[in-house]
């Protein structure tokens, strides 16, 4: 009986073992399956997570403001002397903050207008039926008179014709004495900016200003020119501008361009540009407007604009062919192929937008305040305002002060940003910012070097905005000779308005005294009609 009972114990816990191996392998079984879920889950809270970033800054970039301000930045945090920690503005304080003083006006509109205007004088007088005192019935006559007010009357643009009537003149003694027909001499006329068109040098400047300026395309141009009466075609607009950019401008822009690689540190930037008729590619592609600049440094500012067919790294290798020095722009991957004399340089505001873009897509304030966004942005404000601080200073000062106060602020940052990139999401905004920033550390520190060398690339940044915001006008171009007249003629615009220069009259003085003559055979008259050259009528009055 023992023995049978012992078998029975025995049987049972050899059975209840292998229940518990099976438990236990099913037990493992579900782990491993729950692990695999939690990781599915976590990839897709991270995807979730990003599709809202991406359409939260979507409809900033659609509907919101572009400016990298905020309310959760803070001025000074960078004293010298005092460690980094992150101070954030909160509502409490603003409200304490002293009230902003309004700025006084300098005067009255009338008392800030230049010299030289034409003046219409109104004088107000009583009618002569009421130039009689009522009380006495005898006339009265004036004792003084007073300027009350000042108005600013704006003409708008008017057209007129200039008739060209030339004399001829004969010597009547040669008529008499001549046995056949006697010589005839006649006037000599002014050369025509182009030969055989009804255009003169001022209409060819206010379209092209018109366009490049004021942003106009010219299709709107002639319209407006059909409400004048005067039906002008927006081809023949188009060829006028082709032709006066290829005979006239771009032998200046040659020489401007030569000049602009004479300068050591010069900024450059590129967008998108559509041409129609484009040989090789069909209309929907896109090509490529290049941007070149000189620095706060240069004493005559040049902006050019460079037209090609795409974006390949050999495009600003070539155009800067013989330029060695510092070159600022952002991460495009075409600038680092450039020769080795040619210093690239990265740009801060880069970092600081892309800092701004995390901290925007945060939807509740709670999250942004103390965020590692909010954190990265601050290190960038704390440069810049470092930078606001010696604006009005030499370079040598620059130089100085940069290495003492901005440096110091620059390892922290970047030791920061060693800190923090391991536990940030790379596809996100956030990792994003900081993968750029690390990424581009070896530029960007290398404003330091010199006290001419800016900090970001805002300077060419503000040059490309005017063709940015013209080609949401004028969409695209129809011809590739049409793009490169754009390109001259924005570059000859924006270098004028950079010199201070009035671009109306300075193309209007090109026009008039290159009208009929080969600039590219004259080079004395080439450097005579360079901005820096202008004369005084084509400056803006201060």
């Amino acid at each position: 009986m023992l023995a049978f009972t012992g078998k029975i114990w025995y049987y049972l816990y050899m059975e209840n073992d292998v229940l518990i191996a099976k438990l236990q392998r099913e037990n493992a079984a579900l782990n491993s399956e729950v692990s695999v879920l939690r990781a599915e889950n976590a990839e897709i809270n991270a995807k979730l997570n990003w599709l809202i970033e991406q359409l939260s800054s979507n409809k900033r970039k659609m509907y919101g403001s572009s400016s990298d301000k905020s309310a959760y930045d803070q001025v000074g945090l960078f004293e010298e002397g005092v460690p980094f920690v992150p101070v954030i503005k909160t509502e409490e304080s603003a409200d304490n903050a002293p009230p902003r003083q309004k700025q006084k006006k300098s005067g009255e509109m009338g008392s800030r207008l230049p010299p030289g205007l034409p003046v219409e004088v109104i004088e107000c007088v009583l009618p002569e039926e009421e130039q009689v005192c009522q009380e006495h019935n005898a006339p009265m006559r004036p004792i003084g008179k007073e300027l009350v007010r000042r108005e600013v009357n704006m003409i708008p643009a008017k057209v007129e014709i200039r008739e060209f009537w030339r004399y001829s003149y004969l010597c009547r003694a040669c008529e008499e004495a001549s046995v056949g027909s006697p010589p005839i001499v006649k006037a000599a006329l002014p050369p025509q900016v182009i030969k055989g068109a009804m255009c003169s040098p001022e209409t060819v400047a206010h379209i092209a200003v018109q366009k490049c300026v004021m942003g106009s395309p010219i299709y709107r141009q002639e319209a407006e020119w059909k409400r004048q009466g005067i039906p002008i075609k927006r081809q023949t607009m188009t060829n006028w501008l082709i032709r006066c950019s290829e005979d006239y401008l771009e032998p200046i822009y040659d020489r401007l361009h030569w000049q602009l690689c004479q300068h050591k540190f010069l900024h450059s930037d590129s967008t998108s540009f559509q041409v129609l008729r484009e040989p090789g590619k069909p209309a929907q592609s896109q090509s490529q407007m290049w941007l070149y600049r000189t620095s706060g440094d240069a004493e005559h500012p040049i902006v050019l604009y460079d037209y090609q067919p795409d974006k390949k790294q050999e495009r600003p290798r070539d155009f800067l062919a013989g330029f060695s020095g510092y070159l600022m722009t952002d991460a495009f991957s075409s600038y680092h192929c450039l020769p080795d004399d040619i210093i690239l340089v990265g740009c801060l505001a880069h970092v600081r937008a892309k800092f701004s873009d995390a901290l925007k897509v945060m939807k509740k304030d709670e999250d942004r305040v103390g965020s590692l966004a909010l954190i990265g942005k601050q290190f960038c404000e704390g440069l810049f305002d470092i930078e606001r601080d010696i604006a009005d200073s030499s370079f040598d000062e620059r130089h100085i002060v940069r290495n003492e106060r901005s440096q110091p602020i620059l390892e922290e940052f970047h030791n920061w940003l060693n800190s923090v990139q391991p536990f940030v999401a790379s596809q996100s905004k956030l990792g994003k910012a900081i993968n750029y920033a690390l990424n581009q550390w070896k530029y960007l520190i290398r404003y330091l070097l010199d006290g001419r060398i800016e900090c970001s690339n805002n300077r060419a940044e503000r040059s490309i905005k005017t063709l940015v915001i013209n080609r949401k006008n004028f969409l695209f171009s129809t011809s590739v000779a049409g793009a490169r007249a754009t390109a001259v003629f924005h570059s000859m615009t924006e270098t004028a308005k950079e010199s201070g220069l009035n671009p109306h009259e300075y193309l209007s003085h090109v026009f008039r005294t290159a009208a009929g003559v080969s600039l590219r055979e004259n080079p004395d008259l080439v450097i005579a009609l360079l901005p820096e050259n202008a004369p005084p009528t084509c400056r803006v009055p201060n």
